[in-house]
């Protein structure tokens, strides 16, 4: 089996387990609609039609750039949990742009406050790779704690700056400072009786996609992608070699918090006023997604892609289920199983070579034995 197979079939193994511990969640909780129940999952967004399917390419926009956060982390021998602080950050600095640098003038306005949010994100992370290269904190540790302060942090600004008191949420952003459609609004609608009823994707899809090539062309076709996987395997015999242990880390989690960052000002750039910022002490869920997207896709830039996709499309088609009764705890349950089967894609990639190996000897044997 070739190394591209066997790691697309791990993922697949992986999200068909999912599915099935999911069916079995769905008999327990309503065994009359569990068969209905698993076909609106497995209809994701195609349950409503274009506009559906254009929310699963809106919501996978920022799974594909926190996936690539922790993805590039890992090919570089680290973890990057901090993605969710960064995230936000990255959100923050976005809607500060979009709401109060007015002067600026489209497209310039959206380009730099995705800007901003890059370069905030990257920041971020910069703390954890210097604690990490510098004074051998482990960046999992001190990841975390960025998250909280992160996320505080973001609250108290968002409500010193941009916060309107009556909506208890950020202002709206600029027109100029919306993403816009990209030509998508063309492909992804559905038409209620000669009105276009929208879905919220926009270019962002795009600019994922986009990155997520220039990322994997960083890490595959450069001298600087190889010295970064080469201090991952090894710091000692990167030393060695000549490389810079210290500045390949600290690069390595910088990179990292700028496409956590950008995720965040991709997103919260979305929709006629942009989404809005809330003052709340939950850490942004999109930025622990970006985890099991990069595990489901083997922390392979293109992987990670389709991976997003399908994880965004699965959790469109359980947010349907509400129709059928079911209770909202079962759709989040059904969602974290096929996330956590995800992290079982490298068990299943080792696992099935064997099993391939085990079948050809045996056939052999029983040819034999006739």
């Amino acid at each position: 089996m070739g190394e591209g197979i066997n790691k697309a079939a791990a993922s697949i193994m992986a999200i068909l387990i999912g599915l099935l511990v999911g069916f079995l969640v769905l008999l327990i909780s309503n065994p009359s609609e569990a068969g209905a129940g698993f076909r609106i999952i497995l209809s994701g967004g195609f349950s409503t039609g274009a506009k559906g399917m254009g929310q699963v390419l809106y919501f996978a926009t920022p799974l594909i750039l926190t996936g690539l956060s922790v993805g590039f982390a890992f090919k570089t021998g680290l973890f990057n949990i901090g993605t969710p602080g960064q995230f936000i950050m990255g959100a923050f600095a976005a809607v500060y742009v979009g709401v109060t640098w007015t002067f600026l003038p489209a497209p310039l306005h959206w380009i730099v406050a995705l800007l901003a949010a890059t370069i905030v994100g990257g920041l971020w992370a910069l703390i954890p790779g210097i604690l990490k290269a510098y004074l051998n904190v482990h960046e999992v540790i001190s990841s975390i704690m960025m998250n909280y302060i992160g996320m505080y942090l973001a609250n108290y600004l968002t409500k010193s700056t941009i916060y309107d008191l009556r909506k208890a949420q950020s202002l709206n952003v600029a027109d100029s400072a919306v993403l816009p459609k990209g030509g998508l609004d063309y492909i992804f609608y559905n038409d209620l009786s000669g009105v276009k009823d929208l879905s919220t994707v926009n270019s962002g899809i795009w600019i994922a996609i986009a990155v997520a090539i220039v990322i994997y062309f960083i890490i595959s076709k450069t001298t600087f992608g190889y010295e970064l996987k080469a201090c991952g395997f090894n710091q000692n015999a990167s030393k060695y070699a000549g490389i810079n242990a210290k500045r390949s880390i600290v690069m390595s989690m910088v990179i990292a918090g700028m496409l956590a960052g950008l995720g965040g000002g991709l997103l919260y750039l979305s929709g006629a006023n942009g989404r809005h910022l809330k003052v709340v002490d939950v850490l942004s869920i999109e930025g622990f997604n970006g985890i099991p997207v990069a595990l489901l896709g083997l922390s392979h830039p293109i992987g990670i892609i389709f991976s997003a996709f399908i994880i965004s499309y699965i959790t469109q088609g359980g947010n349907y289920l509400q129709t059928l009764n079911f209770a909202p705890e079962v759709i989040d349950i059904i969602t974290a199983c096929i996330i956590y089967f995800s992290a079982f894609a490298l068990y299943f990639r080792r696992l099935l070579p064997f099993l391939i190996r085990k079948v050809a000897s045996a056939k052999p044997q029983a040819r034999r034995q006739s």
